[in-house]
């Protein structure tokens, strides 16, 4: 599968276009390559079906964010692995664009149908669910059951709408074409139209007795459970396509599409930053002073480092390999430790004393080093 074009090169437009020029530029890629003025033509309908789904993603601020900073994988459009930007077929693009075009544009409609050779095939509605995920299963990747209500096929006459022993007869209005033509005169001269035909709804075909379970439409009401198995590494608003696995369609049409949408579970003591992990250690005075051993939780479990003599608030320790996996890709994240020196905030007479002779003491003294003066620049490098 060869890799996906940037959204920006696919429209034309800088990185800092504003919503205006990518809506400008998606308008005029749109009725170039729109399959009205290019019939037949699958390049011009794949053209078409990619400056849609660039669109989906940097028309919107948040989808346009996370595009920017982790590209394709940030939005679910990696290559590979059932992701796509928003798994979107000819029937989608004109429902969710259709405001663009000024409504319907060249006869095309998204009724939840489309055409064949005339006929009206039916297609099933995507579904969209909501799945969340600890940092734990993002880590290794997990396989989730998700049990959805939905339109199924019947099973009385398996998806035909027809009762047993019934049939399909030629629908007797269009001739089985699916479509009517009608002729009307205007000051200009004839004008023919071609609509689908009122009697069958464009399938071209009549039932001559229906099923009694599903009353002709081939679907019923019920749960399914689907089995989904998502890799490691997804963030939080990535989704996956399951294809075939949203509503089914009337009369054995084409069943829509279930789309995956991620949703991250807040992590106990772990925070997530891109592909790392971070993590805030709290110390006593005299671990920090003396060097201490302490746990670190990961996502792998706890592990032992050595805090050195001397480590001071604020300190940055990388753990390296500790964080998590790039989607679909190599490599991993870091996990970051933060050590923050605890300071009490109530102390005994006792302790007060204690503490007051540290002042006694010239090693007590603040004596920052030229490093440890520059913190803050020390610290916008880091990140950087």
């Amino acid at each position: 599968m060869s890799a996906k074009r940037d959204y920006y090169e696919i429209l034309e437009v800088s990185k800092n276009a504003s919503k205006d020029e990518i809506k400008k530029a998606y308008r005029q890629h749109a009725l170039k390559y729109h399959p009205d003025r290019n019939p037949g033509d699958k390049a011009a309908e794949e053209k078409f079906k990619e400056a849609a789904e660039a669109y989906e993603v940097l028309s919107d601020e948040d989808k346009r964010a996370r595009y920017d900073r982790y590209g394709h994988a940030g939005v679910g459009g990696a290559s590979g692995g059932g992701f796509s930007g928003e798994g979107m077929t000819m029937d989608d693009i004109f429902s969710h664009f259709g405001d663009i075009f000024g409504g319907h544009f060249g006869g095309f409609g998204f009724g939840g149908s489309s055409s064949r050779g005339g006929q009206r095939v039916n297609k099933g509605q995507n579904l969209r669910v909501k799945v969340k995920l600890t940092l734990d299963e993002i880590a290794t990747g997990v396989e989730k059951k998700i049990k959805v209500n939905k339109y199924v096929s019947c099973t009385s006459c398996d998806g035909s709408g027809a009762a047993k022993g019934s049939s399909h007869s030629t629908c007797s209005t269009c001739h089985g074409r699916g479509v009517v033509t009608r002729v009307t005169n205007t000051f200009i001269g004839q004008m023919q139209t071609s609509s689908a035909c009122p009697s069958c709804g464009g399938e071209g075909k009549s039932i001559t007795h229906k099923c009694t379970k599903c009353y002709g439409e081939g679907i019923v009401k019920d749960d399914e459970v689907i089995t989904v198995n998502i890799p490691a590494g997804v963030a939080e608003g990535m989704q996956m396509t399951v294809g075939g696995k949203g509503n089914a369609a009337r009369r054995g049409g084409v069943n829509g599409d279930l789309i995956v949408v991620f949703a991250e579970e807040k992590h106990p003591e772990l925070v997530r930053d891109g592909n790392d992990i971070l993590f805030s250690l709290f110390v006593s005075f005299p671990d920090a002073a003396l060097g201490a051993p302490v746990e670190i939780p990961t996502l792998e479990g706890k592990v032992k480092i050595k805090l050195e003599p001397g480590t001071q608030p604020g300190k940055l320790l990388r753990l390296k390999g500790k964080g998590l996996p790039e989607v679909n890709g190599y490599g991993k994240g870091d996990l970051l430790v933060h050590v923050n020196v605890w300071v009490p905030k109530i102390l005994s007479k006792d302790e007060k004393k204690i503490v007051e002779k540290f002042n006694e003491s010239p090693n007590f003294i603040p004596k920052p080093d030229k490093d440890e003066k520059n913190f803050f620049e020390k610290m916008r490098g880091f990140f950087e």
